[in-house]
């Protein structure tokens, strides 16, 4: 029988024993086992060296192989560590200490590439490019592709010579993390599947923020929300390709809301070819251009409840001579537009808040101070379907331009508040060219394309 006292000393026997084997096994195991004690590997304990004055990339790439091939988190010290054309493994979750621990671009190529990763996980760590030369094959500071689960947390990612992050056929979500400075664009995403990206700080690009495109016209998904877009550029020139704060292209069910986009040489939030759009609940001060834009073959976009405080032009749904069609302007606030572009206008030119085209309701807006039209419905023939009706239109050139050009489809423009239009409240236009007087009194002069009703003038 064994009595309490005798199970008691032989349960201390083997914790001793024990304790004596681990410590003899730890001192034998190399560094990474001995940090998987403690659940993370510690990059100084497998020669990765904060402050260390050369170039680190041979122990950095070892280190990332041995933590993917055992599965597990990598813990970089606070400290700078230059590195250069790394390649992520298929599984890698590296961590630091935010605004501590800097790994800087040494040049020659790139700094970190992943290709068919089924994890990559990066948070509280700083990349910084030194706005160095990069590879033509590089198209980021960091080049991920093929990713199937991302996830950029807490991070800060500046002076790249190309884009800040570049994508591609990426699964996950990047949120919280500053992208600064980049010579291309903060953020590139091409054929995304489920991304977010959310909460994020984007500034001082050369030719982009966020954006999110596909090389086909596709259903994409991909949620931009709550981010601060400011102070983009288009150094590389053209006419809407660079320059906007946000930017989708191609891409179908892309949600973007609450963001805060400020000072961007074209447009805030531009969509182009990218139906099932929603636009919503966005501030947007000081855009070059037109600050809200879903243009050429689309089909959906809702334009609702966001405010647009300077710009050229306001919010325009447009170019039904593509196939852009059907959309909700709703509740939107428009203001303080100019005459005034990034270049020389086309017809009718800048100053405008919202224009239509087809298959689109547009209700419950307040525009003030447009200098040319309040509102612009259609274009020459290419008008069908529009219905304008309770906004409020106070301080415009004209108030409601719309098109009275033979082919020109339907449009009913009702219980509207129009305030002090210079130039008229309704007027018939061929193409920019005013041909009628004030339909607000006159109704729609015998344009059996057009219902004018119950708008209230002053």
């Amino acid at each position: 029988m064994l009595n309490r006292r005798k199970f008691l000393a032989q349960t201390a026997g083997f914790a001793v024993l024990g304790l004596s084997l681990g410590k003899a096994a730890a001192g034998s195991l190399p560094g990474i086992d001995n940090a998987s004690m403690h659940g993370s590997i510690n990059a100084a304990d497998l020669g990765v060296r904060p402050g260390a004055l050369d170039d680190q990339s041979k122990a950095f790439a070892r280190l990332l192989r041995d933590a993917s091939d055992r599965d597990m988190p990598v813990f970089l010290p606070p400290g700078t560590y230059v590195v250069s054309n790394l390649s992520l493994p298929s599984r890698i979750r590296l961590s630091g200490v935010p605004g501590a621990s800097r790994i800087v671009y040494g040049g020659n190529g790139h700094l970190l590439m992943a290709e068919q990763a089924e994890h990559i996980e990066l948070t509280g760590l700083m990349f910084d490019g030194t706005n160095r030369w990069m590879a033509d094959y590089a198209q980021g500071l960091l080049g991920l592709r093929r990713v199937a689960h991302l996830v950029i947390d807490n991070c800060q990612i500046t002076g790249s010579g190309k884009s800040g992050l570049a994508l591609e056929h990426a699964s996950g979500r990047i949120e919280r993390s500053e992208i600064s400075d980049a010579a291309d664009a903060g953020i590139y995403s091409v054929e995304a599947a489920g991304l977010e990206i959310s909460a994020n700080t984007v500034s001082d690009c050369a030719n982009g923020g966020i954006l999110v495109h596909r090389w086909q016209a596709a259903e994409d998904g991909t949620i931009v929300s709550g981010n601060r877009v400011e102070r983009i550029q288009a150094r590389s020139g053209g006419t809407g390709q660079n320059g906007n704060g946000i930017n989708a292209f191609r891409a179908g069910n892309v949600i973007i809301s609450g963001n805060i986009v400020s000072d961007c040489a074209f447009s805030a939030i531009r969509a182009n070819s990218a139906s099932n759009l929603h636009i919503t609940g966005n501030t947007c001060s000081r855009s070059g251009e037109t600050a809200l834009y879903s243009e050429f073959s689309f089909e959906g976009a809702i334009v609702s409840n966001n405010i647009v405080d300077g710009a050229a032009n306001g919010i325009s749904i447009v170019n039904f001579n593509e196939g852009g069609r059907m959309g909700v302007c709703s509740g939107n606030i428009v203001r303080n537009l100019s005459t005034s572009g990034p270049y020389p206008a086309n017809a009718p030119g800048f100053g405008v808040g919202i224009s239509v085209e087809a298959d689109t309701a547009v209700s419950g807006n307040v525009i003030e101070n447009a200098p040319l039209y309040g509102m612009h419905i259609g274009w020459g023939p290419f008008m069908r379907n529009v219905v304008a009706t309770a906004n409020i239109i106070r301080k415009a050139g004209t108030g409601i331009a719309v098109t009275v050009v033979e082919g020109a489809g339907t449009a009913v423009i009702s219980d509207n508040v129009i305030d002090g239009a210079q130039n008229g409240a309704i007027v018939g236009h061929r193409w920019a060219e005013p041909v009628t007087d004030d339909l607000a009194s006159s109704g729609n002069a015998g344009y059996a394309h057009l219902t004018i009703e119950r708008n209230h003038v002053s």
